[in-house]
């Protein structure tokens, strides 16, 4: 024991720990390396799950879509005969009740309107069918309600509606124009050709229209996308004629894969319309509803979106009370308190803030009578924060106007004797005052400091004053009370600045969505929510 003790020196102990201690760091290490690729291989291996999973269902997807595609076929190549046949009694019929009306003797004019429509529709007369649309703006919903059937009594009802559109569509070829917007009369007649030129074995999804026909409206919607780009696009056109051109090419079934990108911004330029949802499905916008409603949230258009997922039926991904609370937050912020000085240009915008909250609330509660979610998100509240608002503007418009201009001729100190009709002059040609020096008035920090004149000393106007200077109203109304999308706020004349807003340079953007929301609401962005009336009460 003693000689083996001897043997084993201080030296060998150290390098044996040390060879021990370098074995454990390795061992160490390689536990550490296996676990990273361990971990490595696991994330390759989800990774490919969920990837053949998805490939799996877009399999599963693309064949069941396929075979829709197929019945379809086989369904419309079996209907053929039938529908033609169909067709072919419905013309006979419709041949024999226009001669009998061109051969009547009896030429009275019908009273009421469905009957005039049936009238001018069975003689083929789109002239004067345009003009009695035109005429019964204020009949709309009877215009609606009867025109389907009128149409019915056409010989050929495409070409008929074709004809009666193309005066104002896609160009006005009016000999005598008028500034009237007739694009609601387009619109109203094609959604009405619709269910006429229905299928009666596929439905609405295959429009019995002829060859002909078709070819005209192909070139009508070339002529309006041409109109298009001369005006500066997308920005450039009116919302009716956008809609009318959408619903022609729905109408007549002439979309085009090239430019289902313009339907696309077509459809989000003007989301608050109505009919946009509707259309964006019709025109095969099916898969990418998800993408415009998250397009419309980021743009603050949170009512938009709401109407497009019900419409779609994504309510459940898309919940709307959560939409409905942030545009009310939206539209919040940017009403603040009403200010105490209606010549204040500061004023005039919290005045109209106000009133954009007032449209808002409307809007939203609306949007929830229409949605039935009352249970929901009750209304109580949001009605008595409209009814504060009405009686904050209610009590403002009451109040005295500090800002009445004073008379030429004043009486100083509230009855004091009249200033000399005259002032003598002296050689420096400034008018000399019968009365002390009028005191010193401080302005406001609202208004601008006018430099001293010749005639500072004076007071205000010809003669000497003991009143201040009267500040006037510079009616410096902000420029998007006069923009005209903004048709849900009341009238306001014309600001006295040049240049006036009407030669504002045309957005670089989508248009804003405008004021007032027709049936199925309309919203704004988040930095000023605003509203329009539709066309369609």
């Amino acid at each position: 024991m003693g000689s083996a003790a001897e043997l084993i020196t201080s030296a060998a102990v150290r390098e044996s720990f040390e060879a021990l201690e370098k074995q454990r760091e390795l061992i160490t290490s390689c536990t550490a390396l296996w676990k990273e690729l361990s971990d490595h291989f696991s994330t390759l291996e989800r990774g490919l799950q969920l990837r053949s999973d998805s490939l799996r269902s877009r399999r599963q997807s693309l064949d069941t879509s396929t075979q829709r595609a197929l019945d379809s076929l086989h369904r419309r190549e079996h209907s053929i005969d039938s529908s033609v046949r169909h067709a072919l009694s419905k013309l006979e019929g419709r041949r024999l009740a226009a001669l009998h009306a061109l051969s009547s003797a009896d030429s009275t004019v019908p009273d009421d309107l469905p009957s005039k429509l049936r009238s001018l529709s069975t003689k083929m007369d789109p002239e004067g069918f345009f003009e009695l649309l035109t005429s019964k703006k204020k009949e709309v919903d009877i215009l609606r309600s009867e025109l389907p059937a009128a149409l019915a009594d056409c010989v050929d009802p495409a070409k008929f509606v074709i004809d009666a559109i193309s005066m104002v569509f896609p160009i006005d070829r009016r000999v005598v124009k008028t500034s009237n917007d007739y694009g609601w009369v387009c619109v109203l007649i094609l959604e009405a050709l619709v269910p006429v030129l229905a299928d009666p074995e596929l439905g609405e999804s295959r429009p019995l229209v002829t060859g002909v026909v078709k070819v005209r409206a192909k070139e009508m919607a070339d002529e309006w996308k041409e109109s298009l780009e001369k005006l500066g696009g997308v920005e450039g056109t009116k919302p009716s004629s956008a809609h009318a051109f959408l619903q022609h090419v729905v109408t007549f079934g002439i979309a085009v894969k090239e430019d289902k990108e313009l339907y696309r911004m077509l459809i989000l330029a003007f989301a608050w319309r109505r009919q946009m949802p509707k259309l964006a499905l019709l025109l095969g916008f099916e898969d990418s509803m998800t993408d415009m409603i998250e397009e419309l949230i980021n743009k603050g258009q949170h009512l938009d979106a709401i109407n497009f997922a019900y419409e779609a039926g994504l309510q459940d991904k898309f919940p709307p009370i959560p939409l409905l609370k942030s545009f009310l937050k939206d539209s919040k912020k940017t009403a603040s308190p009403i200010s105490e000085d209606r010549t204040s240009p500061v004023r005039t915008t919290t005045y109209n803030g106000g009133r954009r909250e007032q449209s808002a609330i409307r809007a939203v509660m609306k949007c929830i009578e229409d949605r039935k979610l009352e249970a929901e998100f009750p209304l109580e509240n949001l009605q008595k924060r409209l009814e504060q608002l009405e009686k904050a503007r209610a009590e403002k418009k009451k109040s005295p106007s500090t800002n009445s201009p004073a008379n030429k001729r004043t009486r100083a100190n509230n009855g004091g004797p009249m200033p000399p009709a005259k002032a003598g002059r002296m050689t420096n040609n400034a008018y000399v005052s019968s009365f002390p020096a009028a005191p010193t008035f401080v302005r406001s920090p609202s208004h601008p400091t006018y430099p001293a004149g010749p005639y500072a000393h004076v007071g205000n106007g010809t003669y000497g004053s003991r009143s201040p200077p009267a500040i006037r109203d510079s009616y410096g109304y902000p420029a998007e009370e006069m923009s005209p999308h903004a048709l849900g706020t009341p009238y306001l004349p014309a600001p006295a600045s040049y240049p006036p807003a009407s030669f504002a340079p045309a957005p670089t953007s989508y248009p804003s969505p405008p004021m007032n929301y027709p049936a199925y609401g309309g919203y704004s962005n988040s930095l000023a929510p605003v509203y329009q009336q539709g066309y369609y009460r």
